[in-house]
């Protein structure tokens, strides 16, 4: 049992630093040379904060370098890692799916080849949808594009998406994550956001739409859209409004409930994470989603400890102390600047006496 459990642990630790090098991969890929730099920066102290770092920093290096060989010195070196990405997928967007789909599914493996991954492991790490979609976030970086209809799409950390405009629609499909759509009006083509639980139709209005594991939640700023399950009658949509937000999966519709949109807009505007009265295990998750490392904690010894506050994302480290500042009771520790341990031992002994 014993060897079991270190096996696990050695597992888990073997994931966290492979997630961290494909987080790695995607942040020194930024269009942004300013977010390039500062991305070179934070990836030389991940590297030198442990020597298991440093090892799986030199395969991901390794890789660039090969492929970089292959593309030669023609300006690409200012962009390695997207210029090794982009070798590597040889992403045709005029082949059929079937060879775009056998590809993705290749680039995974070739990348898992290049970093010394098990095959496992880099299916988990290395999500061919998220690694080849159009547009992708790393994990707590935003990022707004206009669109070629002149729609605006601000993608939050670790999204992903991918475009199918024509002349006869505007369709995108969320891959993971969560964006925010202003939609611009086009009488001829609607706009269909589409995930696997199924789709929301617009002409022209202003909603955020988030894909979690087991289902799609869709929060309305402005005007309204009509929403689809996936294996629901498709002549039968459910109409959302401003002010409302609803959650689906593949087979139901959830019922309608009202919101603060103008919170949820200011929220999106200055990168803020809203809580009222939540688990703060459900917070820590939340934070979770926007910081390259890890936050430990036992869901059980604090899950009474309800939370309210208006939490900043751009400095996960701040929230964190924020919730300190608020819950003495808490105790949170930096054990690395890719672990943070989260406990409330008075808690735990409050318990115990009772």
């Amino acid at each position: 049992m014993k060897r079991d459990l270190e096996f696990d642990a050695d597992t888990a630790q073997e994931e966290r630093i492979a997630e961290h090098a494909a987080q790695w991969i995607v942040q020194l890929s930024a269009d942004d040379e300013a977010l390039r730099i500062t991305a070179q920066r934070d990836f030389d102290a991940w590297k030198n904060a442990d020597p298991r770092h440093a090892v799986m920093a030199a395969r991901v290096e390794g890789f660039i370098s090969r492929v970089q060989g292959l593309r030669g010195t023609d300006g690409n070196q200012r962009q390695p890692a997207r210029a090794a990405l982009e070798a590597t997928f040889s992403l045709q967007q005029k082949r059929s799916g079937r060879i775009k789909q056998v590809k993705r599914i290749g680039a995974a493996v070739a990348i898992a080849m290049a970093l010394g991954l098990p095959a496992w492991l880099a299916v988990r790490v290395f999500p061919p949808a998220y690694l080849t979609a159009d547009l992708r976030t790393a994990t707590g970086k935003w990022e707004t594009r206009v669109l070629a209809d002149g729609s605006s799409i601000t993608l939050n950390s670790a999204s992903a998406v991918n475009l199918h405009f024509n002349a006869a629609r505007r369709t995108l499909e969320l891959v993971q994550g969560e964006i925010l759509l202003d939609v611009a009006k086009d009488s001829e083509r609607p706009f269909v956001v589409e995930t696997a639980h199924g789709s929301v139709r617009a002409l022209g209005t202003r909603f955020v739409v988030s894909r979690e594991a087991d289902a799609t939640v869709l929060s309305m700023l402005e005007s309204r859209v009509e929403v689809r399950a996936a294996r629901q009658n498709p002549d039968h949509p459910t109409v959302v409004a401003a002010g409302q937000r609803i959650r689906f999966t593949a087979d139901n519709i959830g019922s309608i409930e009202d919101i603060d949109a103008r919170s949820l807009a200011d929220a999106w505007k200055f990168h803020q994470l809203v809580v009222r009265n939540q688990r703060l295990p459900d917070v820590l998750d939340a934070l979770d989603r926007y910081r390259p490392g890890t936050i430990s904690y036992n869901r059980e010894q604090i899950a009474r400890i309800n939370v309210s506050a208006v939490l900043p994302l751009d400095d996960t480290g701040r929230a964190l102390q924020l919730l300190g500042n608020n819950f003495p009771a808490l105790r949170i520790r930096t054990l690395s600047p890719y672990l943070v341990r989260v406990d409330a031992p008075a808690v735990s002994d409050e318990s115990a006496a009772r």
